[in-house]
């Protein structure tokens, strides 16, 4: 299990804490890992919480990550939000897209 803390900067500002299960084979490049974490910040100048849950496998060149918003995680001016997040590694930089809704917005 691995502790995971991270801080995003754009337009979704706060940190995030949760934990990570991985696991690997004997095949090079072949894994699974899932993750929850908790988000706290300010989205578009909304600020709350919600949680984040990861579904991801890699298997050669080929690999599948979901991470969606936890239903009804959403807190105080978050409450509501819906939405997916992608990660793209960038020159060993994590670069996050987050497709989202929120109620009223």
């Amino acid at each position: 299990m691995l502790a995971l803390e991270k801080r995003f900067e754009g337009d979704l500002v706060g940190s995030s804490t949760g934990l990570m299960l991985a696991t690997s084979t004997a095949t090079p490049g072949s894994a699974g890992y899932v993750a929850a974490e908790t988000v706290t910040g300010t989205l578009h100048r909304r600020r709350g919480t919600f949680g984040l849950q990861h579904l991801g496998t890699m298997s050669g060149d080929d690999s599948s990550l979901q991470i969606v918003v936890v239903p009804d995680s959403g807190t105080d001016e978050l409450t509501g939000i819906e939405g997916t997040m992608t990660i793209e590694i960038v020159d060993g930089d994590h670069v996050y897209a987050f497709e989202y809704t929120l109620p009223g917005a």
